[in-house]
C-alpha cells in the first residue's frame, strides 16, 4: 500500500541519521582522547590509550547479543532508545574526567566504556582551544575536548525524540511485500510468508571474521594516527588535534565518494570483488606505512627521568640527545619520546608518505565496510536478523577492543615498523580466508534458487 511506502522510506531515513550518529560515535573525540589523558592524567602512557579507545566497544560487544535478541521478541524502538539514553549519559560523564583529583585516566576509561561520539567536527572544536570556558557554577569545562561529547549528547537526545515521534517498524520479503512482524500492528491483505531455507553458518561465520578483520585494523588505524603523528613530526596537542581532524575529515569526505561509485560498480562486479579489492588497497597502504631509510624522529627528551632511560647502548642515547635540539623548558615537550627505544634506531615514517597510506586506506576501509555488511544482510536473506546483527555488531565491537590494545602495545614496545609488518601479514590471512569461502559468500535467494545471480 502507498501508505506502507511512505511509511516505510521515513523510518529508513530516520534509521540512516541514527547510524550517522552512532557511526560518527567511535570517532569524534579520537583525535582529542590521546592529548586530553596526558593533560588530565600524567600517570597515563600510549599502552594506556589502547585500553581507553578498545573500552568504548568492550560494551558494545558485550550489549549487543543481548539488544539484538531483544530485539527480535519486542519492538525495536525500546533497545534502539535505551542504547541512545546510555550514550547520551556516557558524554556527560566523558565532559566531567578532569574534576576527581586523581585517578582522571579510569574515569576517561569508564566514560570511553559506555560510548563515544562523531570524527569530522573535530577539526572545528579544536579552534576553541584547551582552555575554552568554564561554568563555574556546574564545574563544567567547554573547550576542544569536552565540546564533541557534548555535541553528542545533544544530538543524542534529538535522535530519541525522532525515533519516538516517527519511526515505524516494517518487515517485507525479497519482492518488497509486508510479512507478519510482532511490532507492527496493521495486517495487510498481501503479507507473505517468510521464506523456508537454512542459512548457510560457515557464510556467516566467515563473513564475521572477515567483518572483525575490517574493523580491526581500522580501528588500530584511528588509535594510531595521534601518537603517530606527534611522535614523527614533532606535533603538539593542539596541532596534532587539528592536523589530524583534519586528516580523518578528508578520509571521510573520500569515504562518501567511495560510497557512490562502489554502488554503481557493484551491479557490475559484484559485493565479493569490491571486498577483495578493497582488502587489496588496505595491505598496499599499510606496507606503505612501513619506515624507510636513513632519517630519524626528533627525540622528546624534556621528560626524561631517573631509571626511565631505554635497553640501548651509551653510544646510541649521546647521539640521540646530540642531534636533538633543546627547546625552552616553558614551552610543551614534543617529539618521540626517548623513553621509546625504537625512537633512536626506527627511520620516521615521512608526512607524505604517511598522506599516501592514508588515502589508501580511506578506500579500501568504507569499500570491505559496507561491502561485509550487505553480503551479510543478503546472507541471512528474510530471516529475523536481530541477534545475528548482534553478533556481527559483537565481532566488530572485539575488533575495536583488540585493535587499539595490540597497536598501542605493539607501537610503544616495537616501533611502527613491527606493528604495521603484522597488520600486513593480517591482512594477507583475510585475504586467503576470503578466497576460500569466496564461492560462498551468495544472497540466501539465490543459494535457495529462488532469484539468479
Amino acid at each position: 500500500a502507498r501508505g506502507h511506502y511512505k511509511s516505510r522510506w521515513i523510518s529508513i531515513r530516520i534509521l540512516y541519521l541514527t547510524m550517522f550518529l552512532s557511526s560518527i560515535g567511535f570517532s569524534i573525540v579520537i583525535m582529542s582522547i590521546w592529548p586530553y589523558l596526558q593533560k588530565i592524567d600524567q600517570t597515563a602512557d600510549a599502552s594506556f590509550l589502547g585500553w581507553v579507545i578498545a573500552s568504548f566497544s568492550l560494551g558494545q560487544m558485550v550489549a549487543s547479543p543481548i539488544f539484538g535478541l531483544w530485539s527480535n521478541y519486542r519492538p525495536r524502538k525500546e533497545p534502539l532508545i535505551v542504547s541512545i539514553f546510555i550514550s547520551v549519559a556516557a558524554n556527560c560523564l566523558y565532559a566531567y574526567v578532569h574534576v576527581p583529583a586523581s585517578h582522571n585516566k579510569y574515569y576517561m576509561l569508564v566514560a570511553r566504556g559506555l560510548v563515544g561520539f562523531g570524527a569530522v567536527f573535530q577539526t572545528c572544536f579544536a579552534l576553541i582551544g584547551e582552555k575554552g570556558v568554564t561554568w563555574d557554577t556546574i564545574k563544567l569545562q567547554i573547550n576542544m575536548y569536552t565540546a564533541p561529547v557534548l555535541l553528542g549528547a545533544f544530538l543524542g537526545v534529538l535522535n530519541i525524540i525522532l525515533i519516538l515521534v516517527l519511526l515505524r517498524e516494517h518487515r517485507v520479503d525479497d519482492s518488497g511485500r509486508q510479512c507478519k512482524n510482532v511490532n507492527f500492528e496493521e495486517a495487510s491483505t498481501d503479507e507473505a510468508q517468510v521464506p523456508q531455507g537454512n542459512i548457510d553458518q560457515v557464510a556467516v561465520v566467515a563473513t564475521n571474521v572477515l567483518f572483525f578483520v575490517v574493523l580491526f585494523i581500522f580501528a588500530l588505524f584511528e588509535t594510531i594516527v595521534t601518537p603517530l603523528t606527534m611522535d614523527m613530526y614533532a606535533w603538539t596537542r593542539e596541532q596534532a588535534v587539528l592536523y589530524d581532524g583534519i586528516i580523518l575529515a578528508a578520509l571521510g569526505v573520500e569515504a562518501v565518494i567511495i560510497f557512490m561509485v562502489i554502488k554503481l560498480l557493484s551491479k557490475k562486479i559484484g559485493e565479493r570483488a569490491i571486498l577483495l579489492g578493497g582488502l587489496i588497497v588496505v595491505w598496499v597502504g599499510f606496507f606503505i606505512l612501513l619506515p624507510w631509510g636513513n632519517q630519524f624522529p626528533k627525540i622528546q627528551w624534556e621528560d626524561l627521568h631517573n631509571n626511565s632511560i631505554p635497553n640501548t647502548t651509551f653510544g646510541e642515547i649521546i647521539i640521540a640527545l646530540w642531534k636533538s635540539p633543546r627547546e625552552d623548558h616553558n614551552e610543551e615537550p614534543t617529539g618521540c619520546p626517548i623513553e621509546q627505544a625504537w625512537c633512536l634506531y626506527i627511520p620516521m615514517i615521512h608526512l607524505a608518505q604517511f598522506l599516501t597510506s592514508a588515502a589508501l586506506i580511506g578506500i579500501g576501509y568504507p569499500s570491505c565496510n559496507v561491502m561485509s555488511y550487505t553480503l551479510y544482510s543478503k546472507i541471512l536473506g528474510p530471516k529475523p536478523q536481530g541477534v545475528y546483527m548482534g553478533w556481527l555488531t559483537a565481532s566488530g565491537s572485539a575488533a575495536r577492543i583488540l585493535g587499539p590494545v595490540f597497536i598501542s602495545q605493539l607501537y610503544t614496545s616495537w616501533g611502527p615498523r613491527w606493528a604495521f609488518s603484522l597488520v600486513c601479514g593480517v591482512v594477507v590471512l583475510t585475504i586467503l580466508l576470503l578466497l576460500v569461502v569466496y564461492k560462498r559468500l551468495v544472497a540466501f535467494s539465490v543459494r535457495h534458487g529462488r532469484i539468479q545471480e
